[in-house]
């Protein structure tokens, strides 16, 4: 290997003094410098008020997006401390604002007996992230200030005059030159703070964005904590019983634990670690699950549901249509997986599962009527689970599901790279028929469907396998579906979904998303699903270049611009697309399945929550919600073809 000729002594080695690392750095502090950095920030920022808020000393926290993009943060907690700091010389203030590592969350005697900040790097980190930040500071009847720039003081803390009561207020200016860009999402914001909210009861937050000319702003407190965060998930559901089953203990690990079933068949599992949400579960879960199983099998036999020559109840029967919030606080948690957000502290899972096993069993003798409802739906779902297995064998054996068989609409690729092959699911046989034919036969495979689709929302998975409508779509994936889905074993790279941009290509797309939701989630978390974006509109004229446009902003865009070129509106051919079966198979390459030119949508699960709700409230039983929705939502629906 050719030698890189350079100096090597004690001049090149760089020593970064205080929070210079961190700008330097900056993805090793915040994870990354995208959108989702930037909200980052004010998390940790939030935080700070909610570790006071657990520790018992705030009630309120006020977040306002200012003009800018400036973020302030106001907490009425004890504020932080301003007394000179006897490690560092300078206020205990600064030091949290200077020093990484710097707070009240190390050892056993910190100030804080269970925090969401994790290494005490969140005031020092968004410090040096920012352009200029300002902290003032009401504590011990006096008003403080300090102000710093690209993390380092320019204003000493001091004191600016009297205050009543006590509290924190920071504003922060991010950094454009570190950050791909300083402008907030709101909605985000909110969601985030909605949880939170949830999952420490009583504490107030307000949210308000005053960027717009009328200014958005939304306020949050739950008494009922994880009961009322379970009946907001539930709220478009049919509930197999009124209230939330509530769980509480507050030892040496305190554990929170809400449980509701519902009609649905699906699962929903959401859990936290000192208000931290941890999307790949970890020992906690794993202690809620076992117990889960333990305690209703324990019941049914108890009570002779299940009888003797009858098999336990398996995890799955038992947690179909169960939505649980489970929230633990741990001292010194400890996280792994991918994303950090997996618990690994293994003394929680046996005090989780203690905890659940003696409450759950309380619950269930205290009310039989809750048992009974929730037993009868475990059992029929343990007959459709042994229905479903019966019914894969037999989709196996018939079509050769586990081998390279294929269903015979579709259209393969001759390459067998996943990572350069795509395949387009396309609504209909017209539009099949000009999407084979325009496409590069290399790298792109067409499925063409056609009739009416399962609603997967109000079917077991039973009635999925042997599907004439899902079965060739779980074929041509050949990863498997459910429990069964290997993500390493997809056929495809990108699965696209190409429907006409009307109300019945709307609903082919939602139902199939809603199958991959639910039975090929890790398709969509994995980032293969995407969107094709037929266009709406073609202009035309002899002697000029057909024009494409995608939305009635392009379409007023298109018109403009050739009106400046002297084209105008009456001397242009306007053809609106009511299918992709208007077009020929040349045009839907050039529009749509052209990787130089098409726009594609990637299927994102940024907010499974919300994915959840959504699906639950187009395609669930529950008709009061769909309705209100549609009402809420019908001024916003363009392109409606009646």
């Amino acid at each position: 290997m050719e030698k890189y000729e350079h100096k090597y002594g004690a001049e090149q080695i760089q020593v970064l003094e205080g929070l210079e690392a961190v700008r330097k750095r900056p993805g090793m502090y915040i994870g990354s410098t995208s959108v989702r950095g930037l909200h980052h920030l004010v998390y940790e920022i939030v935080d700070n008020g909610v570790d006071e808020a657990l520790a018992g000393y705030c009630k309120e926290i006020n977040v306002i997006i200012e003009p800018g993009n400036v973020i302030s943060v106001e907490d009425n907690g004890r504020g932080i401390p301003v007394e000179v700091h006897p490690k560092t010389g300078i206020s205990t203030a600064e030091t949290v604002y200077t020093v990484l590592h710097a707070g009240g969350k190390f050892g056993g005697d910190s100030g804080y007996k269970v925090s969401g900040g994790l290494h005490g790097v969140g005031a020092s980190v968004v410090n040096a992230l920012s352009n200029w930040t300002e902290v003032t500071i009401k504590r011990d009847g006096n008003l403080y200030q300090m102000k710093f720039e690209k993390g380092k003081t320019v204003q000493k803390l001091e004191k600016i005059g009297t205050a009543k009561g006590t509290g924190t207020k920071v504003r922060f200016l991010a950094d454009d030159t570190i950050f791909e860009t300083t402008d907030y999402e709101y909605d985000v914001l909110e969601k985030r703070f909605r949880e939170i909210a949830f999952l420490t009861k009583g504490l107030k937050i307000t949210i308000e964005d005053q960027r717009e000319e009328t200014p958005k702003k939304a306020e949050f407190c739950f008494e009922g904590g994880l009961i009322s965060f379970v009946e907001f998930l539930n709220k478009n559901k049919e509930k197999l019983h009124k209230s939330p089953i509530y769980i509480e203990k507050n030892g040496e690990v305190p554990v929170e634990i809400a449980i509701q079933y519902t009609s649905s068949y699906s699962e929903n599992i959401y859990t936290f670690v000192n208000n931290i949400n941890t999307i790949e579960g970890g020992t906690h879960l794993e202690g809620f699950k076992r117990s889960l199983t333990k305690v209703f099998n324990d019941y049914a036999r108890g009570h002779n549901i299940l009888k003797e020559k009858d098999s336990n109840l398996q995890g799955e029967d038992i947690r179909e249509g169960i939505t649980a919030v489970v929230s633990v606080k741990v001292k010194e948690p400890q996280f792994e997986g991918q994303t950090k957000t997996k618990l690994g502290n293994s003394e929680v899972t046996g005090v989780v599962q203690s905890m659940v096993n003696e409450a759950l069993s309380a619950f269930l003798e205290e009310n039989p009527s809750v048992a009974k409802a929730v037993l009868e739906k475990c059992i029929s779902a343990s007959r459709a689970r042994e229905a479903a297995r019966k019914a894969r064998e037999l989709a196996r054996k018939k079509s050769s599901l586990e081998t390279s068989t294929l269903p015979g609409k579709l259209a393969d690729c001759s390459s067998k790279n996943p990572d350069e092959c795509e395949v387009y699911i396309v609504e209909g046989d017209s539009a099949g028929g000009s999407a084979k034919q325009g496409r590069d036969r290399k790298f792109q495979a067409i499925l063409p469907l056609w009739g009416k689709m399962l609603n997967v929302e109000k079917a077991r998975a039973d009635k999925i396998y042997g599907n004439d409508k899902l079965n060739p779509v779980i074929l041509a994936v050949g990863a498997g579906i459910g429990s069964d889905f290997d993500v390493t074993k997809i056929r495809y790279g990108k699965v696209i979904i190409m429907a006409d941009a009307d109300v019945d290509g709307a609903h082919i797309r939602t139902l199939l998303l809603t199958f991959f939701f639910r039975y090929m989630r890790p398709l969509i978390e994995n980032g293969n699903v995407y969107l094709a974006q037929p266009p709406l509109y073609k202009l035309s004229k002899k002697g000029m270049e057909d024009r494409y446009c995608y939305t009635d902003e392009d379409l007023e865009i298109a018109y403009k611009e050739l009106e400046e070129k002297g084209i105008g509106r009456e001397q242009l051919g306007l053809q609106r697309y009511k299918g992709l079966g208007e077009m020929n198979p040349e045009q839907l390459w050039e529009t749509t399945m052209n990787p130089e030119t098409r726009t594609l949508v990637k299927v994102t699960m940024d907010d499974a929550i919300k994915a959840d709700e959504i699906f639950s409230l187009l395609m669930g039983d529950e008709v009061e919600p769909r309705r209100n929705f549609i009402q809420a939502n019908a001024k916003y629906v363009k392109n409606l073809d009646i």
